[in-house]
């Protein structure tokens, strides 16, 4: 263990320096007049702070270590030795920890984890009690982000006669909240007696949802010659209008076709910004996954096609209970998990993956 220790200690010392030298960078006043550079190596610190503070903690038990060993060498006395030696058993344990944490702050990480994110659920099988569960979702999913003192945007909505959503786009504001909601993707599945059912059968219906990491300018550039812009009047379910100037915005991306509306503002302008928020996070998506074919987690495959088989979790009224499929972790809190305790499935995702990820480094 304590030659692992010695050479992690190795591996880590030039994220260290890394460290300490944008330490500098951030508070030089030519770095900051640069404001895009500046958020660039304040982002880039953050991602490597841990680590850094983990070689300061490993560096420092080692050398308690090395003394201790050579005290213990050198002395006579056996109480003393003793002492020594009891000291030595602690120190090793301590090390021990600290590579196994280091071990898991050298893992791949995802350089989105601390971002906002976007989210977008929408109707599949199931026909209007897929609408119904679409609510049930975004319902869920805002009182998760109540729950961690996150805010909660919505971007756009279209809604049914009935209350049912048809798809719903929003933007959930807090620092790590994509590192937590990213495992939600794909199709949820709901077995139970629809709202619009008389015979009291009960019906199994699915709704999609994809989680989109919200990007900044830095991370991806828009040419506005790429852009076609079209305005119209905010409405509601029926076709009511929610106010009587063309204040919505739908956003073409030429290039690639990809469509983002967002009509939840009065002013054209923050519709705008808003629109170009998901549009930016749907190019990303859509520009890494033609550079790497394995990443497949993304929109697309997380949505898949919207059939019942192809489900990460099944909320089941009749037994009262919550499964989700890709870790077989059972709540049998369902009145809990619809108002936003998901952590037990998120918690067991988290895990899932960061052990396959230790497994294959």
């Amino acid at each position: 263990m304590e030659e692992l220790a010695r050479e992690l200690l190795q591996k880590t010392r030039k994220s260290k320096e890394r460290y300490e030298e944008l330490n500098t960078l951030v508070i030089d006043p030519k770095i900051i007049a640069d404001n895009k550079e500046w958020k660039k190596l304040v982002k880039e610190r953050s991602a490597i702070e841990e680590v850094a503070f983990a070689y300061d903690r490993l560096e420092k038990l080692l050398k308690e270590l090395d003394d201790c060993v050579k005290q213990h060498d050198s002395e006579t006395d056996s109480e003393l030795r003793a002492m020594f030696y009891d000291e030595i058993g602690r120190l090793k344990g301590e090390i021990e920890k600290e590579v196994e944490e280091i071990k898991v702050l050298l893992l791949p990480k995802d350089e989105n984890d601390d971002n906002n994110v976007i989210i977008e659920i929408r109707q599949a099988a199931g026909g209007e009690e897929s609408a119904l569960f679409c609510s049930v979702l975004y319902r869920m999913y805002s009182m998760y982000a109540d729950k961690k003192h996150w805010k909660v945007e919505v971007t756009d909505l279209n809604e049914t006669e009935l209350g049912g959503i048809k798809e719903i786009t929003f933007l959930v504001k807090g620092k790590g909240a994509y590192s937590r909601l990213k495992y939600e993707s794909g199709v949820h599945r709901v077995q139970r007696v629809p709202e619009t059912e008389s015979q009291g059968r009960i019906h199994t219906s699915t709704s999609t949802v994809a989680v989109l990491p919200e990007v900044e300018d830095v991370d991806i550039e828009i040419d506005e010659k790429d852009l076609k812009i079209d305005t119209y009047r905010s409405s509601g379910a029926g076709g009511q209008h929610v106010n009587k100037t063309e204040s919505a915005i739908r956003i073409t991306h030429i290039p690639t076709g990809i469509i983002v509306a967002c009509q939840d503002e009065r002013s054209q302008l923050k519709n705008r910004e808003k629109a170009m928020n998901v549009l930016r996070a749907k190019l990303y998506d859509y520009y890494q996954g033609q550079k790497e074919a394995e990443q497949k987690q993304e929109r697309r495959s997380q949505v898949g096609t919207g059939d019942r088989s192809e489900r990460v979790r099944t909320y089941n009224y009749p037994q009262g209970r919550v499964t989700d499929h890709r870790v077989n972790v059972t709540s049998y809190n369902l009145q809990g998990v619809l108002d936003g305790d998901i952590d037990i499935f998120i918690d067991a995702l988290a895990i899932k993956d960061r052990a396959e990820k230790l497994a294959n480094a």
